[in-house]
């Protein structure tokens, strides 16, 4: 694999690809006879420019989905690819590449540095990418997310949403092609998390039953959660259940998107 393609992410989504696709994934933990499928055989593909949420109950594997489309975790079988790019056999440091490029993440505990101030923190990926931080673009980035006054502010002096729209910030300033999201929304209140979901859906393309906008970011997004209000902003809801895909909602509402859940907890029960 060529890493040096992974360094235009916007270029190589030009194309009609999907932004990631898996085909036949499964992912085992432990050895014989306490050996665990967390996944079983999953074949997806998520579009350029779409915002897909996944649900499914504790231990259905949508974290391990998660981690194995962003190249975090190896497939035990099947393959990967992003940006049209197989990843499935990378070398370490080519996924270390891929996750500093291509790839953005935002996770529920913010992982900020507490020492850095916001603006640090938003620098933080470029320099670990070899790259010398140019104070506008970073400041840009904030500015972007609603914190252009907050530039010196460290995590501690900030709220839980003001906390997570930096971790947003750091996650765009690479301008990666897909950006993972779990549980975005689970340490925040209701007016915080209603912020980061708007901020998530200017970065992708409208829904289709909106009218279109000329300043979508085009993104791609692939977001875990438990909650069907936050589900119900995606594009579109796929269902895990013991590790395999079992269900698919498009633009669906949150009365949809609950009512679905509500109907696979009586068939468990």
């Amino acid at each position: 694999m060529d890493t040096q393609t992974f360094l235009t992410p916007e270029r190589t989504l030009a194309a009609s690809a999907p932004a990631v696709e898996l085909h036949g994934v499964s992912r085992v933990y432990g050895a014989r006879g306490t050996a665990v499928r967390a996944l079983d055989g999953v074949s997806i593909s998520f579009p350029a420019g779409s915002w897909t949420a996944v649900m499914g109950p504790s231990g259905s594997g949508k974290s391990t989905l998660l981690h194995c489309a962003a190249g975090l975790e190896r497939v035990t079988e099947g393959r990967v690819w992003i940006a049209g790019h197989d990843i499935t056999g990378a070398s370490d440091a080519e996924l270390t590449r891929l996750r500093r490029t291509v790839v953005g993440f935002v996770f529920q505990s913010f992982n900020l540095i507490g020492s850095l101030t916001a603006e640090q923190n938003v620098a933080m990926p470029l320099r670990l990418a070899g790259a010398r931080p140019r104070r506008r673009e970073v400041r840009e980035v904030l500015a972007s997310v609603g914190l252009a006054d907050r530039l010196r502010h460290r995590p501690r002096e900030l709220s839980g949403g003001q906390q997570q729209r930096v971790a947003i910030a750091r996650a765009m300033v690479t301008r990666p092609a897909v950006l993972f999201a779990d549980e975005p929304t689970g340490a925040l209140d209701t007016r915080s998390a209603r912020g980061v979901l708007d901020l998530l859906r200017s970065m992708v393309s409208p829904r289709p039953a909106r009218q279109p906008h000329q300043d979508s970011a085009g993104q791609t997004i692939v977001m875990v959660t438990h909650d069907p209000a936050v589900a119900a902003c995606a594009d579109r809801v796929v269902f895990l259940s013991d590790g395999r895909l079992v269900d698919r909602l498009d633009r669906p509402s949150v009365g949809e998107v609950a009512a679905r859940l509500a109907r696979w907890e009586e068939e468990v029960a």
